[in-house]
């Protein structure tokens, strides 16, 4: 499974993003791209040395300063389940005698 298809499986959810620099922010994945730039609602910041925290109302995380990322259990069983339906999807069609193509005549 990939990580993007899992990060996009979490939007909508609460994700946990520790930086590179140590920050953590705690909020709800609206948005991510094929970056892993990020666009967090209901924020809440808390400084490397755990003694600041603040509230936002909206963060964007450029996806090259993430150094850890979480995500509910749910998220994970609901992307393997589209991994297997997507599978199901891709080979449903084939099978078969001479299906064309090249020699299959």
């Amino acid at each position: 499974m990939l990580p993007l298809a899992l990060l996009r499986g979490g939007q909508g959810h609460p994700v946990l993003v520790e930086l590179k620099s140590g920050e953590t922010y705690n909020g709800h994945l609206v948005q991510c791209d094929s970056w892993m730039n990020m666009h967090l609602k209901e924020v809440i910041c808390t400084s490397k040395d755990a003694d600041k925290f603040t509230r936002m109302l909206e963060v964007y995380i450029r996806g090259n300063t993430v150094k850890y990322l979480r995500l509910p259990d749910e998220v994970l069983e609901k992307a393997r389940e589209y991994e297997v339906r997507k599978h199901e999807r891709r080979n449903a069609g084939r099978g078969g005698y001479g299906g064309g193509g090249r020699g299959g005549g």
